[in-house]
């Protein structure tokens, strides 16, 4: 018995993750397969099942490992696109689209197949035109659509719907589903137990098909143990996932497999392997061993349980193929278009829809052959499970720093290897036109890369990075294939410094070299020269020239005498007439991820130019913008106020990059309205910590109401304070004073003011207003 609230709440946790793991394998895989796949391997087929669960079982430890060290990543795109790369990352992000499409469809066929059992005589009767059945089979040009398509179709149809008006999917109705479903199999197991004659079994021999069938059976039934790994795609969303996730995944796969092995086996022992029905199987068998009115109930039972397995699977595969459409779309694999939010429904509507047209196609296309859609969804993800195991062996080989799972597989290199290996060679037992689909959208996968995503990603994996950074150990054919497959749009994460006096830019320096490292980028710094209009910019001026000279050598000796974490640090001299527009100017021709700059006096900027036209202030924010008043640069106690929104994100950035590269102690205070409001503020703040990584932080609640008073009085323990923009544009906070200005100059410690480029209008972010003010 659990022995406290924290205990339980642990409890359930994993009771959730197994409800979700077992939820979607329990579908398809024993209510359509079993009369398929015994009719290709013969009574032997259990043997197949547990051979296809020892694989699953093998990748399942992989993804756990790598599942607790990125518990907040989303799933296999993730794990391979980060330590393999971009291109590995198209290979799995496709194939995984593809082989959750082929999937569906094959969820949807069994629906289909169990919902001609339950209506397939029903008829209804249409004035002027008779009796028609209510599943007919319809003639659609070349393809004759069976009544078990029609049924499929229906679901098809009404599966996506659901994802596209976003229907949402909880724990509990899966803990439900679960719970159902093994209470039916359950009495099934036990009431077949006493129909179960061995010598059913052994009547032709155990192998008819030869053992050599066991292997193409093991291939075929695969695509019943795809669900565990739907399981780490929600690992952010679960109680200690250190602890929860392996233990629901390969739990998972565990029982999953025993139940199959023990309802195949009694199968094959109680109708002769090759009389099972192909189309429905456990309805068939409930019949025989569920007598006289028991029958009716039994094989309406089963019907039901059918019904709501695969349609739970596939439900949960066209709703995790959106989230892999996101996840390629953020990291710019795929065109943004395709996960455009509906206006009302608040879902990637067009990722859904295109989703759903090639299930239908599939389904009227290839439905008239389950085995087709069943070893085609098995092929594409047996190629990401493989590319699973070779990212796993990529992370510790590399020793990437952030990679510290709380799982490790046992037996590591042999585990993934096998992995590796044993996947890739279930797809020869395929037949040709599995592979030769499997192939076909690998190579797309390839070519879309080369043409469109390679040019626009700018993420690089851990196995370029390692090879690059090794390229005189390592072989030649290595460094080039990975400058091939390298992304010709990726570019250094840049930190932009604009130095106005650099006798005193040592602390900026600094500041902006925590952040390149943190991101292992490098850091240019630029001294801006502000120049009056009238003197020419001309290069050869002898003025611009003596400038330029006296500024490289200041610039040198900041370099030297300043700690800048062993980070590329570039210098360069840039004159103008206008220094403030100067920064934007910089920060585009670098391609800045993030611009670090001082705030105070002796910068030509720190007046805000607001004797300016207005119209020369309107730069759009080209990336992030961290502006430092400078008191001395003391990180070891950092205070965050918050109240969220995208440039409390930055400041979250910004903490943890002073945590995890100086070993800052970070607080975050929140302020509310009164005491009423204590609790409800600091459930906010625990969640907002987390959401951002920095669930060890200390968190502290004022509840004065005085946002202003909080933040002077919690600045009085600390050593720096970061705070993100309000709702007015930082340009327009510097420049005509707010609340967050006021506190930068009442404090006494340093603070950092932070901005992230946001969707408002450009009007609106530079200068707060709105087009009503």
């Amino acid at each position: 018995m659990p022995e406290s609230d924290e205990e339980l709440a642990k409890d359930l946790g994993l009771i959730s993750a197994l409800a979700v793991g077992i939820g979607t394998m329990i579908g398809a895989g024993i209510f359509v397969l079993p009369g398929v796949a015994a009719a290709e391997a013969g009574p032997a087929v259990v043997l197949s099942f547990i051979i296809g669960g020892c694989i699953a079982m093998i990748n399942a430890l992989s993804v756990s490992e790598l599942g607790t060290a990125m518990p907040k990543a989303g799933g296999a795109y993730y794990y391979i696109n980060r330590g393999l790369g971009p291109l590995f990352g198209s290979i799995s992000g496709m194939g995984d689209w593809m082989g959750l499409a082929f999937a569906s469809a094959f969820y949807c066929i069994g629906f289909g197949g169990y919902l001609a059992t339950l209506l397939g005589d029903v008829v209804v009767s249409i004035p002027g035109i008779g009796s028609v059945a209510l599943l007919p089979t319809i003639a659609l040009g070349p393809f004759v659509l069976s009544d078990i398509q029609i049924g499929a179709l229906l679901a098809g149809f009404a599966f996506v719907g659901v994802n596209y008006i976003g229907a949402k999917e909880t724990g509990g109705v899966q803990s439900v589903i679960v719970t159902v479903l093994l209470g039916i199999l359950t009495v099934f197991a036990i009431v077949g137990f006493f129909s179960f004659d061995w010598g059913t079994v052994t009547a032709d021999g155990l192998t008819p098909e030869g053992t050599g069938a066991i292997l193409p059976g093991a291939a075929l039934v695969f695509v019943s143990y795809l669900g565990y790994a739907k399981i780490a795609t929600i690992g952010e969303e679960l109680k200690n996932p250190g602890r929860n996730l392996p233990i629901a995944i390969i739990g998972s796969v565990a029982i999953v497999m025993v139940i199959y092995s023990i309802l195949v086996g009694l199968m094959v022992g109680i109708i002769p392997y090759d009389a099972i029905d192909l189309d429905t199987p456990m309805s068939d068998v409930a019949s025989v061993i569920f007598e006289g009115n028991l029958g009716v109930i039994g094989v309406t039972s089963i019907t039901l349980a059918a019904l709501l397995a695969t349609a739970s699977s596939a439900n949960a595969s066209i709703l995790a193929s959106a989230r892999i459409n996101f996840a390629m779309g953020r990291d710019k694999i795929v065109t943004d278009w395709l996960n455009e939010i509906h206006p009302r429904f608040a879902t990637p509507y067009r990722s859904i829809a295109v989703t759903g047209l090639m299930i239908i196609v599939f389904i009227v296309v290839l439905g008239g052959d389950i085995e087709v859609l069943a070893k085609a969804a098995s092929v594409l993800h047996l190629v990401v499970y493989a590319l699973i195991n070779a990212a796993l062996v990529v992370f510790r080989e590399a020793d990437v720093p952030e990679y510290d799972p709380d799982f490790t597989v046992p037996l590591y290199p042999i585990t993934p290897i096998l992995g590796f290996v044993f996947s890739l060679a279930l797809i020869y037992f395929m037949d040709t036109i599995e592979i030769a689909l499997g192939a076909l959208f690998v190579v797309g996968a390839v070519v879309w890369y080369g043409v469109y995503a390679r040019d626009k990603t700018d993420r690089e994996g851990v196995l370029s990075d390692y090879i690059l950074s090794r390229s005189d150990e390592m072989p030649d054919a290595a460094v080039s294939a990975a400058n091939v497959a390298r992304p010709s749009g990726e570019s250094q994460y840049t930190v932009v410094v604009p130095v106005s006096n650099p006798r005193t830019e040592s602390d900026l320096l600094s500041l902006a070299s925590v952040f390149a490292k943190a991101n292992g980028g490098r850091v240019q710094a630029v001294h801006i020269v502000e120049v009056p209009d009238q003197t020419p910019l001309s290069e050869g001026s002898e003025h611009i020239r003596q400038i330029d000279t006296e500024s490289q050598r200041l610039m040198e000796h900041v370099r030297e005498s300043t700690d800048t974490m062993d980070v590329p640090v570039d210098i360069r001299t840039v004159v103008s007439h206008r220094a403030f527009e100067e920064i934007f100017n910089v920060a585009r021709r670098e391609q800045a991820d993030k611009v670090v700059m001082g705030w105070g006096p002796g910068r030509p900027w720190s007046a805000g130019r607001a004797e300016r036209p207005l119209d020369e202030l309107a730069h759009d924010l080209p990336c992030d913008f961290l502006v430092f008043q400078d008191r001395g640069l003391e990180t070891d106690r950092v205070l965050v106020p918050t109240a969220g929104g995208p440039d409390s994100d930055l400041s979250a950035e910004a903490a943890r990059y002073l945590r995890d590269q100086l070993g800052s102690e970070i607080t975050l205070l929140y302020a509310v309205g009164g005491d009423d409001e204590a609790a409800a503020g600091e459930q906010f703040l625990t969640e907002w910590a987390a959401d951002h990584g920095l669930e060890n932080a200390t968190i502290r609640i004022d509840t004065s109401g005085d946002v202003e008073g909080a933040i002077e009085g919690a600045a009085r323990d600390h050593s720096l304070v970061i705070m993100g923009a309000t709702e007015r544009g930082l340009l327009s906070r510097l420049v005509r004073g707010s609340v967050a200005y006021d506190v930068v100059n009442d404090v006494e410690c340093s603070v950092i003011l932070a901005e992230r480029p946001t969707s408002r209008s450009l009007r609106e972010r530079l200068f707060g207003l709105r087009k009503d003010e």
